[in-house]
């Protein structure tokens, strides 16, 4: 596992510089489902350099990616989850903040989570039986703050039309902070910036910070408390275990 986990860090450095490599480039942009739901020729290239990378390695596993409808399920063999660019909008628009992700099951069972921040070359990974690091130092365990010392972390609609009570809860703490990818927002929970993540996300969104995050005291939860079902677009909590109590009392 160690080497996977290893070699894993090494093909997500080698995405992002492979990202950086392009970004000067003529990028050409497509629609998916609406205006907003977008896709570059270079998310399409990254997903597509990293399964090389995997198939080569290890051919026998199997991939569930965003593009391009590669959809194993996550509890039958090895499988890697790829986002190979999360907040595409932001890569578009900003040229920054956006990540890339990966995630490996055996089994169903998450073994590791990697969640890179291209631009500020910061690489949060772990979980399982790794200690979760960012650039190699490890992030502490969550610890108690209350919710008027706390920003939150949303989906900007699901703010302001007060979506299972979101903007109640949100009114208890010092403010939101809407970043536009899931992968940054999450990252920003795990160290401790942010005391929660709500949003409308797909499994290749979460799937890293999953692993990650019950490494290090916190969970993923449908707003009804149900577990994901890593198959098909949920909303999605991820918070501290311990302030799951206190957190229900505000989502509807």
């Amino acid at each position: 596992m160690k080497n996977k986990y290893q070699f894993a860090q090494e093909i997500i450095r080698e995405a992002g510089h492979f990202i950086k490599s392009k970004m000067d480039h003529y990028i050409h942009v497509e629609e998916k489902t609406q205006f907003d739901d977008l896709v570059t020729n270079l998310d399409k290239e990254t997903q597509e350099l990293l399964i090389s990378k995997i198939k080569n390695c290890y051919p026998e596993d199997n991939v569930f990616a965003e593009e391009d409808d590669i959809r194993h399920p996550i509890n039958q063999g090895n499988v890697w989850v790829l986002d190979p660019i999360d907040g595409t909008v932001n890569f578009i628009v900003q040229g920054d903040h956006f990540a890339i992700m990966i995630a490996y099951f055996e089994a169903g069972v998450g073994k590791f989570g990697l969640i890179y921040d291209v631009m500020r070359n910061l690489l949060y990974c772990g979980g399982g039986e790794f200690p979760v690091c960012v650039n190699g130092r490890p992030l502490p365990e969550y610890e108690e703050k209350p919710f008027n010392r706390s920003l939150l972390g949303t989906n900007a609609c699901m703010y302001a039309d007060n979506y299972h009570g979101i903007r109640d809860l949100a009114k208890q703490t010092l403010g939101v902070r809407v970043y536009g990818g899931a992968g940054i927002s999450m990252a920003q929970v795990m160290a401790g910036q942010l005391l929660g993540y709500f949003s409308h996300i797909q499994p290749w969104d979460y799937a890293a910070a999953y692993i990650m995050g019950k490494k290090l005291g916190y969970t993923l939860l449908t707003l009804d408390g149900h577990p994901v079902d890593f198959n098909s677009r949920q909303t999605i909590m991820f918070i501290p275990q311990a302030k799951l109590t206190e957190i229900k009392k505000y989502i509807k």
